[in-house]
């Protein structure tokens, strides 16, 4: 059973705020695309392989998308599996790749070439940082007084066109590295080359309680990465029909001075890009700027009207941005 779902990762909702809040010539608009571009290709590719994984046994077989576990008891590292898959004989790591055109295995330089019409490009050894991740859950699972089960891995390419390759006298790679069509075939084999059983029912649970106990979703800096201030970012609330801002708050609705269009909740939206860019927590005062609002009466209504958390009184009173569909960020 999928014991942890695959959810649309924090890190391409802030890339996509981030881009409906720069100016169309903002000189890092490009790299930001390229960048949100390449995130969306391998989470598409991570679920065209929910697909492969759903023909599995739910009573059998245990599932958990995107663990990002500790490496130590102060939590200053951390390391990360695309898919672990649990049973009582084995763990498999599942590493997913979708790349276009053809894919060779340099074990030479330990590199992965990719040519796409035309041009190379060299990537980090995914068969490299699989072994990494075998120590390192193999690590875990001591420190944290868990069973010790054999631990298997693979490299799957989930883009069913992928070309992959490598040098003649790289005898291991066919083992390790898989098509998405040939992955239910791999965990056949590895059950059967395995004899007993090495954790009862019990055992792997804990283990499974475990594993989702001590993931932590990953917040990253984006606007400390590329280097962009707060001041850079576009405010005000943004037409959902034409992307025209600021909409202007007429009679309890939005309205857009461009295409005349009214909707009722568009400042859900702009409170999202907020949690995501800037922070989990905004005041009466910062959302009145970030909305373009003059209003703090108004401003307290949309705020009320969301049944948000709130810490603090009076002129310090603030709420706490959280919404569903958004991967859960720290609250400091």
């Amino acid at each position: 059973m999928i014991e942890k779902e695959r959810i649309m990762p924090r890190i391409i909702l802030i890339l996509q705020a981030l881009l409906r809040r720069l100016p169309l010539n903002h000189p890092k608009l490009h790299m930001i695309s390229e960048e949100l571009g390449k995130r969306m290709a391998g989470f598409r590719g991570e679920k065209a392989l929910d697909y492969t994984l759903s023909f599995l046994d739910p009573k059998k077989y245990y599932i958990l998308h995107d663990l990002r576990l500790p490496r130590n008891s102060h939590k200053d590292s951390f390391f990360q599996i695309d898919t672990l898959l649990i049973t009582s004989k084995f763990f498999l790591i599942i590493e997913v790749k979708f790349l276009a055109g053809t894919a060779f295995f340099d074990p030479n330089f330990n590199q992965l070439i990719q040519t796409k019409d035309g041009i190379e490009s060299a990537l980090p050894d995914p068969t490299l940082q699989i072994k990494r991740q075998e120590s390192q859950l193999l690590k875990w699972l001591k420190e944290n007084g868990l069973p010790s089960i054999p631990i298997f891995s693979c490299v799957v390419m989930s883009n069913d066109r992928t070309i992959i390759k490598t040098s003649p006298d790289n005898k291991t790679l066919q083992k390790i590295v898989i098509h998405r069509d040939s992955l239910l075939d791999k965990v056949k084999y590895i059950e059967n080359s395995l004899q007993k059983e090495t954790a009862t029912p019990k055992e792997i649970k804990k283990i499974v309680r475990s594993l989702k106990r001590q993931h932590e979703e990953p917040d990253p800096s984006v606007l400390e990465r590329f280097n962009i201030t707060e001041g850079e970012l576009l405010k005000g609330v943004i037409c959902e029909d034409c992307n025209y801002r600021p909409l202007v708050r007429k009679h309890g609705k939005w309205f857009c001075m461009n295409c005349k269009s009214e909707n009722i909740n568009a400042h859900i939206q702009a409170l999202k890009d907020y949690e995501l860019l800037i922070g989990p927590k905004i005041s009466n005062v910062k959302l009145r700027n970030f909305l373009k609002l003059n209003s703090p009466h108004v401003a307290k209504r949309l705020l009320q009207s969301l049944n948000l958390p709130t810490t603090g009184i009076k002129k310090g009173k603030q709420y706490i941005l959280l919404f569903d569909e958004s991967p859960p960020r720290k609250h400091k």
